[in-house]
C-alpha cells in the first residue's frame, strides 16, 4: 500500500465520491496528481477487500456513476497504513509527508514511531552523504551539493524533534 492508497481512503473517510471528484479532492487539497489508471485499480481492490463499497447514481441523460464509500475495514484499512512507516518506506518524502499530514488520526505512540522511522531514515542518510563527501572532495559541485544534501537532512532532523512534542500531546481528530 502506498501513500496514493492512504489519500484516496482518507478522502473517502470524509465523505463518499465517485471517482472524478475523488480524483480532483485529491489534487486539490495535496497537490498530489492522481491518474484515473492508479485511482480505478485502487478503488477495485478496496472494493473486493471490503475496505470500500460501490454504489450506481443514476443521471439525468447519462450513464449511471459510480459513488465510493469507506467501510468499517477501509477505515481499519486506513488506520494500519497510517501507524506503518516500514525502514525502506521512511526515506521517501511523500510516503513521509502524507502520514504526518494525517496525524490527527493516529495515537501519540504510533506518531511518535512514525517520526522515529523517518529520523532514522535521514540519519542513514546523512551517513551515505557523508561517505560520498569524503570521496569526493575535489570535486567543488559534487562536494556543494552533498553538503547541502546534509544540510537539509539535518534540518529536517532538527524539524523532527520540535514535532515530537505536539505529536504526544495533540489529541485524536473526530472527523
Amino acid at each position: 500500500m502506498s501513500s496514493i492508497d492512504i489519500l484516496i481512503l482518507r478522502h473517502l473517510r470524509r465523505q463518499p465520491a465517485h471517482g472524478y471528484e475523488l480524483r480532483k479532492r485529491v489534487e486539490e487539497t495535496t497537490g498530489v496528481v492522481l491518474h484515473n489508471n492508479s485511482l480505478y485499480p485502487a478503488l477495485k481492490r478496496f472494493e473486493e477487500a471490503g475496505a470500500v463499497v460501490k454504489r450506481s447514481e443514476e443521471q439525468e441523460g447519462r450513464p449511471a456513476r459510480h459513488v465510493y464509500s469507506i467501510t468499517p475495514v477501509g477505515l481499519e484499512l486506513l488506520h494500519d497504513m497510517l501507524a506503518e512507516l516500514p525502514p525502506e518506506s521512511a526515506g521517501d518524502d511523500l510516503e513521509f509527508l502524507t502520514r504526518l499530514g494525517q496525524f490527527s488520526l493516529l495515537e501519540p505512540a504510533e506518531r511518535l514511531t512514525i517520526l522515529d522511522a523517518r529520523d532514522a531514515a535521514l540519519e542513514t542518510r546523512i551517513h551515505h552523504l557523508t561517505a560520498l563527501l569524503d570521496r569526493g572532495r575535489r570535486d567543488l559541485w559534487s562536494r556543494d551539493v552533498t553538503t547541502e544534501l546534509i544540510r537539509r537532512c539535518e534540518a529536517e532532523r532538527t524539524w523532527l524533534a520540535g514535532l515530537r512534542d505536539a505529536a504526544a500531546t495533540a489529541p485524536l481528530s473526530e472527523d
